[in-house]
């Protein structure tokens, strides 16, 4: 297939392009690098530096290629600037995907496969959590993505545009080789924080409450490794080439890892002592955030290989060590 990858040269978008090159398609990407890096797509891949929301900008890309689909990772994702710059979010997620949707509409491409987020859940009723759990985000953050996902719909039902939401909890890892990995600045991400306390980068790492409803106290979310979640994009875009119905998955491990415990694991991964402190409990957060991914292994036939706790902080430190500085300067 010749794929468009929206924000290709973020942290999940480049272990996309990297796979769907490894799937043997033809690989197009848009970025505007305000958290991307060029460094992190290859340099066969053709490129394109600009903004989703330009529309003159992705007239020109459509015309120029016969794309046969898009993956779209464009979007702010930072809950706690959400919070802050509402319209910001409203503005560059939910009107990024109506300006990406009409130019597929106008260059009649048919097939998108959408990162959506456990943030359109809220705080849950139960764990694990299944697709047909209520969504009720509790930040604009995970509002834009529930918009993103209706604004889908009303595509499917308007225009034939078939689309598959993918909604990711926890995200960790790197490619295994080391050559590409998560560099975002300020980094606001679990383990690699707790990998920078390893470091030495930080002077210690700190956990946000230790009274939560769990079984050590701190807060449990599902991780899921990076490469794991890229490939789930692959098998997306094959379930949409058989022309099968638009579709939602929760992808995730069906298990747990509390705050504690990816401390534990960092600390035997490295084999380096750092220091913990802990701190008051942040506003909002959930006591467990868990996904069943039950629907996405029996539609997808999505099977994690890399998603356990020591898989995610071997690669991560791998990549952190061999780039101590991520991708630099870009």
């Amino acid at each position: 297939m010749n794929v468009l990858v929206t924000g290709g040269a973020g942290y999940i978008g480049s272990h996309t392009v990297d796979r769907l090159l490894a799937h043997g398609d033809k690989v197009t990407v848009i970025d505007n690098l305000w958290t991307g890096h060029r460094k992190a797509v290859p340099e066969e891949v053709k490129f394109y530096e600009n903004d989703v929301r330009d529309k003159a900008a992705l007239k020109k890309i459509f015309d120029e290629n016969n794309f046969d689909a898009v993956v779209h990772f464009a979007a702010l994702t930072q809950v706690g600037e959400s919070m802050e710059k509402p319209l910001f979010y409203f503005d560059n997620n939910t009107y990024g995907v109506i300006a990406l949707l009409e130019a597929m509409r106008e260059h009649n491409v048919k097939k998108i496969v959408f990162s959506s987020s456990a943030a359109t859940y809220g705080v849950p009723e139960h764990n694990p959590i299944t697709e047909e759990d209520p969504q009720k985000p509790i930040n604009p953050y995970g509002l834009t993505k529930l918009q993103m996902e209706q604004i889908m719909d009303w595509s499917d039902k308007a225009y034939g545009i078939k689309g598959v939401a993918l909604r990711y909890f926890n995200v960790a890892g790197a490619k295994e080789d080391g050559s590409i990995g998560e560099d975002h600045r300020p980094e606001s991400h679990m383990i690699p924080n707790i990998l920078k306390a390893a470091q030495g980068k930080k002077d210690k790492i700190t956990i946000f409450g230790d009274d939560y409803n769990t079984p050590d106290g701190t807060n449990v979310r599902d991780y899921v490794h990076v490469v794991d979640l890229a490939d789930a994009h692959v098998l997306a875009l094959e379930y949409l080439q058989k022309n099968n119905r638009s579709n939602r998955f929760n992808l995730g491990t069906d298990t747990g890892m509390s705050n504690k415990q990816l401390i534990d694991a960092a600390k035997k991964v490295t084999g380096i002592d750092f220091k913990v402190e802990y701190g008051p409990r942040r506003a909002g957060d959930p006591d467990a955030l868990v996904a069943s991914p039950k629907k996405a292994e029996e539609v997808l036939g999505w099977k994690p290989k890399l998603s356990n706790v020591e898989d995610e902080i071997r690669t991560a430190w791998n990549w952190m060590t061999k780039h101590p500085d991520g991708y630099g300067e870009d």
